[in-house]
Formats: C-alpha cells, sequence, structure tokens
C-alpha cells in the first residue's frame, strides 16, 4: 500500500487540483505552448475529468519564433484528443503597436507575450490559467502558491499570497482579478520525465537526441534560424544536440546529448548538475529576471 501512494501522489494531488480549478471557477483555460510539461497536464486533466473530455480549452500565445517540431506537435495532439485550441499571436501585438519588438544581439519575443496573454485574458474573461510551472524550475516560481492570484492588471504581488494549508485552496477573487494554477508545482524535472515514461507519453521529437545547426554564444548552443541575430564571425557548425526545455528558438540553448529515448533522458537528468533553466537564454537577463516578468503579468 506504501508503494501505491508513494508511486501516485503527485498524480493524485495534481488530479485533486485540476477538480478544485473546475468547482471554483467559471471559466478556466490551460496554458499551453507544446513543451513537456504542459502535455504532461493534458495527460493529468484526461485522467481528472475521464470518460468525459477536458472541460476547457488550450490557450497558446504564440511568439511566432517558436520550432517548427513544437507546433506539429500541438496540433497533432489537439486533432488526436479533440480539444478545443485557442491560439493569440505576439505578432498581432506588435503590428498593432501595443509592443515594440526587440533588436540587437540578445533580442528576444519572449517578454513580450506577457502583453498577447493578458489581452487573451480579457477577451474571454478566463478567470483561471492552468500552467505548467514548476517549483524547483527558478527561484520566482519557488515562492508562488499553487492558486496564485493576480489583480486586474495581471500583475503578481509575491508579498501578498494566500496560505495553502492541509491543501486548501482558496479561490475566491475580486471582479477583474484572475489565477494562475499550477497543478505540477510540487514536481521536479525528473517527476515529469519519469511521469512521461510511466505513461508512455509522445512528446516533440526535440526533446530527442538530433543533429541541427547551431552557433555558439557566451557558452550556450543557439539555434541557427532567421529569428535568431547572429554575428557574422559566429560560425554555423551541425552538432548532436537536444532541449531540456523548450520556449521559442530566440531563448532557449540546447545542450550536447546523444539522449534518444525516454531512458536515456531519465538517465542524463539524474547524473545533470545543471538545473534545466539552465538552458533558458532569456532568464540569463538578470538575477530576477523571471520575478520581474511575472510581476508585470507574466505566465
Amino acid at each position: 500500500m506504501s508503494s501505491v501512494l508513494k508511486t501516485n501522489a503527485l498524480e493524485s494531488e495534481a488530479i485533486y487540483i485540476f477538480r478544485e480549478v473546475i468547482s471554483q471557477f467559471d471559466k478556466p483555460v490551460l496554458l499551453f505552448s507544446g513543451g513537456k510539461d504542459s502535455i504532461t497536464l493534458v495527460r493529468l486533466a484526461q485522467k481528472a475529468f475521464f470518460p468525459a473530455k477536458i472541460p476547457f480549452p488550450l490557450l497558446h500565445v504564440d511568439t511566432g519564433h517558436n520550432f517548427p517540431e513544437t507546433i506539429e506537435f500541438r496540433d497533432k495532439l489537439v486533432a488526436e484528443l479533440g480539444l478545443e485550441l485557442i491560439v493569440r499571436n505576439v505578432q498581432d501585438a506588435i503590428d498593432e503597436g501595443k509592443v515594440v519588438e526587440e533588436t540587437g544581439k540578445y533580442s528576444s519575443r519572449n517578454s513580450l507575450q506577457t502583453t498577447t496573454l493578458l489581452d487573451a485574458i480579457d477577451e474571454f474573461k478566463f478567470d483561471a490559467c492552468i500552467g505548467g510551472a514548476r517549483r524547483d524550475e527558478e527561484k520566482a516560481r519557488a515562492k508562488e502558491r499553487i492558486f496564485s492570484v493576480r489583480d486586474d492588471f495581471g500583475q503578481w504581488d509575491e508579498k501578498n499570497q494566500r496560505p495553502e494549508l492541509f491543501d486548501l485552496l482558496n479561490g475566491k477573487i475580486e471582479n477583474g482579478q484572475n489565477v494562475r494554477v499550477f497543478p505540477i508545482s510540487n514536481w521536479t524535472e525528473l517527476d515529469v520525465w519519469s511521469y512521461i515514461e510511466q505513461e508512455q507519453i509522445e512528446i516533440p521529437s526535440i526533446y530527442f537526441s538530433h543533429k541541427r545547426k547551431v552557433f555558439v554564444r557566451d557558452g550556450m548552443i543557439w539555434s541557427h534560424s532567421p529569428f535568431v541575430y547572429q554575428d557574422e564571425d559566429e560560425e554555423v557548425e551541425e552538432r548532436i544536440v537536444r532541449f531540456r526545455t523548450v520556449g521559442d528558438m530566440s531563448c532557449t540553448a540546447a545542450v550536447e546529448s546523444y539522449a534518444g529515448t525516454i531512458a536515456e533522458v531519465v538517465g542524463e537528468i539524474r547524473a545533470s548538475t545543471i538545473s534545466e533553466r539552465g538552458a533558458r537564454i532569456d532568464d540569463k537577463r538578470s538575477e530576477a529576471a523571471m520575478e520581474k516578468r511575472k510581476q508585470q503579468g507574466y505566465f
């Protein structure tokens, strides 16, 4: 019995959180990037509401600079499961003059997603946005509650959070507020991969070893792409790489790896001394980069 409880504890907690969302909110949505964490959320939501369909849509905030493998997988998954997918594009916010595209060596659309996300929340009147953030990923995320309240400007106040004693989740919000919900907050990267292995969940090929055109900058392996600024002296080469975390091309670095199966990835993670966010280029901007983005309304 103790073995069963240990094996299923994280899954059971996540399913409980999903069911609390449906019982406490009117218009939830699942924020979907096509990455391993949001794919895991989809499987957990399936289990939470089986045999019914997942009772809320998926929302993808598309920077326009995504890896093609991720977009292809997103569309395939949605079609196979018969899910509702809402896509809102950062390019539209740029065209409308709501945000200004960055230029230069470290330009990225990652921070520009905030405006598009907040506009989508307002457009559809979503009161709960379910995401795959985990506390082990980054210091700012470690501070956040499972039900994380945002004000009517979409902002997060790390000093004004609700206690969550004895797994009691308080979804009461004022008019205009919304909540970000993190069902796998207590999972680690290894927990996610072990669950993917256990459940035999299909994930994008980008997570496995493959040959790719890349260049090296600041000790990190960047994807060669029209979306990524590259100096003339930064030489393009082919390397065998994979991605531990998947954002868009301008903010996600690759790692050299020959892991071609889930079991090999799990073994690689067990031996790693670097966190998965170590491959997120956008986190290198400052020590408080993530926290500042969250305070502005970022996921």
